[in-house]
């Protein structure tokens, strides 16, 4: 190689680890200078350098006389925003080396990686059986590290809908929209990193003497589960946002309902008290001085036009 090992923790955001003639190399945030070391060191297409640089990739094979380069998105839950979105792994894979390019987010790669460097029967377990094998331990602890992202769907989609039929409603609407986002976004992650997967092995074996179809189909079952899962949690958040707005309806018309009954018996006492109220002699009425208590047969007749005025009402079954 043309730098050193010092040279490169000092001024690239590169290390490598080797067993045998197997060399992993991580490249973590990378950059340009990143980028002219890969050129210089590997004789990569340079689009393909290019697309390590790139976070708008979509998750790919592009296969070379001597490597394939791999891009694949997986996923990262953003506390603040409250959602998930992808983090972009690129891997150039040869017989003897595999090197990974990330932003520095995918924590069990990281620890993988670090792993490696400092314990020597981690080391043995992972790079001892060839690269081909080490890309499938890789992508299968980052494929595994999903299921407790989808695990904390479930418990969401859950709590919502306790919440649903609690008496405290209040931010129910947010909440659907929040986690229905988020289930968008984990199967724009997970829909097309299926595909590249399911068709990886065929592709990788030149670089492997040992068939590991097994392990690899396994990894494709781990993500039909996701995928599967996900699916259920998007019926279940629609089935949610559709009860909730039956729900709302049903109260705003149980709220109409009443108001129309106040405004319909308030209409007849407006009607009582206004015609009352008219600057002439009325029958019953204070100005005649024959009764001293006509309000208060007035309020009893009101009282009692209201009370068979909802006496109907609840027969009618509006009650």
């Amino acid at each position: 190689m043309v730098m050193t090992t010092n040279t490169l923790k000092e001024k690239l955001n590169i290390s490598f680890v080797t067993l045998d003639s197997l060399t992993w190399i991580n490249v973590e945030k990378p950059g340009e200078p990143e980028k002219a070391f890969l050129s210089q060191n590997y004789s990569f297409h340079p689009l393909d350098l290019d697309d390590c640089l790139s976070h708008v990739q979509r998750p790919k094979i592009d296969e070379y006389a001597n490597y394939l380069f791999l891009v694949y998105h997986f996923p990262v839950y953003n506390k603040t925003m409250r959602v998930t979105e992808s983090s972009q792994l690129s891997v150039f894979i040869g017989k003897d080396f595999l090197i990974t390019v990330h932003e520095g987010r995918l924590k069990p790669l990281i620890q993988l990686f670090k792993d490696c460097q400092e314990q020597e029967t981690i080391r043995q377990q992972f790079l001892s059986q060839g690269s081909v094998f080490l890309l499938y331990r890789i992508i299968d602890k980052l494929v595994d590290y999903c299921f407790p992202i989808i695990n904390k769907v479930g418990e969401n989609v859950d709590a919502l809908e306790s919440r649903m039929f609690s008496t405290k409603k209040n931010g129910i609407v947010r909440e659907i929209s929040v986690l229905r986002r988020d289930i968008i976004s984990l199967r724009r992650i997970i829909g097309p990193m299926r595909t590249t997967v399911t068709i990886l092995e065929p592709k990788v074996r030149r670089f492997n003497q040992t068939d590991l179809a097994v392990y690899f189909g396994d990894t494709v079952d781990h993500l039909d589960k996701i995928w599967e899962a996900l699916g259920e949690y998007k019926e279940v958040i629609e089935g949610l946002n559709n009860t909730y707005d039956s729900l709302a309806s049903n109260r705003l018309n149980e709220i109409l309902r009443v108001l129309t009954i106040l405004a319909t018996i308030g209409t007849v006492l407006m009607v009582i008290t206004g015609f009352y109220g008219m600057n002439v002699p009325l029958p019953g009425g204070s100005d005649s001085g024959s009764n001293p208590l006509t309000w208060v047969i007035l309020l009893l007749f009101m009282g009692a036009v209201v009370f068979f005025m909802l006496l109907y009402f609840k027969r009618k079954d509006w009650l």
